[in-house]
């Protein structure tokens, strides 16, 4: 191998997720901050983990996507490439990930959070670990983030065939009419007052899918409102359901946008509790594909990577 190739190291972000049952609890803990979960939450929790597998599966879909990644990236000659996972929840943790990676002494380090839309309370708190790690070494190997990629032309691509793949799930007669709910984790409505990009980013995204789906009627809901206090953005699924049937809809394809891979906030709030919410209203509901590690997705990051490197070579 050519000593003058540049090496660098590719950090993929995101949430994390438990590996076993076992692990809920500690990984709610996490999430707390460090505040204990009630018991009755935990259980409540646990048992929507153990009716979709019993862990998280996003964890495997990321590592599998950063193997294929790492292929990829090497097989264009151009540098040299290491792809890892860093969760901020779960093992692997950010910070031992970025402690891992400096083993092989980048020449600089890239952080891709897996979410296409940006926000300080999700994309941001990841970075903030990538730097709280790197204070922590006192490292100096220069970082940079991907921003956001929420109306990238492959992204939205791939949504609109695998919405395209999800209605061929209902009766030929109807596809045309079937509404598309488009649906992305909520978060407190705090954000607003923050001027927080998140809800226009998301915005952007269902725009430019629904602007590329055409003529199918489509609908716009925040899904997996967290458990406290503070309201959170809608509306909520829920209600847009009671919407869709009230406009004569019998018939409803889920597409969460706000997410690229399968987790429990699709294997669970959506395909067992909201499905059967649907049912108990007469609806028909179904889900998109996620994107997961297919080679969409993997063309997608490739070209956001690219994009990235080139504008860090372009002179402001």
């Amino acid at each position: 191998m050519n000593n003058t190739e540049r090496h660098t190291a590719v950090l993929l972000m995101a949430m994390g997720g438990p590996d076993c049952l076992e692990n809920v609890e500690p990984f709610l803990l996490d999430v707390r901050g460090g505040r204990p979960t009630p018991p009755e939450l935990v259980e409540e929790i646990r048992e929507r983990y153990r009716a979709t597998g019993g862990k998280s599966p996003a964890v495997g879909i990321t590592q599998e996507v950063a193997k294929k990644l790492e292929r990829q990236l090497n097989g264009t000659g151009d540098g040299r490439y290491r792809v890892y996972v860093g969760l901020r929840h779960w093992h692997p943790f950010i910070k031992d990930t970025y402690a891992e990676l400096l083993k092989e002494s980048p020449d600089q380090i890239i952080g891709v959070c897996m979410a296409p839309q940006q926000s300080s309370l999700s994309t941001g708190a990841y970075r903030k670990k990538v730097e709280e790690a790197r204070a922590g070494l006192a490292d100096q190997t220069p970082v940079t983030y991907v921003g956001s990629w929420n109306r990238h032309p492959r992204l939205i691509a791939a949504t609109v065939e695998n919405i395209r793949l999800g209605l061929q799930k209902f009766s030929a007669d109807v596809r045309a009419t079937v509404p598309v709910l488009f649906t992305a984790h909520s978060l407190p409505e705090r954000i607003v007052a923050m001027k927080d990009p998140y809800p226009d980013e998301v915005k952007g995204t269902v725009e430019a899918v629904t602007q590329a789906l055409g003529n199918q009627p489509t609908y716009f809901a925040y899904q997996s409102q967290g458990r406290s206090n503070e309201p959170w953005l809608g509306p909520t699924v829920e209600a847009m359901l009671d919407r869709v049937k009230q406009e004569g809809h019998r018939h409803v394809l889920v597409a969460p946008i706000g997410f690229i891979c399968d987790h429990v906030e699709t294997l669970f709030d959506i395909d067992i509790e909201l499905k059967q919410l649907a049912v108990s209203k007469g609806l028909q509901l179904e889900r998109m594909p996620m994107l997961n590690d297919s080679s969409a997705m993997l063309e997608t990051l490739r070209d956001v990577l690219t994009a990235h490197e080139s504008s860090l070579s372009t002179p402001s």
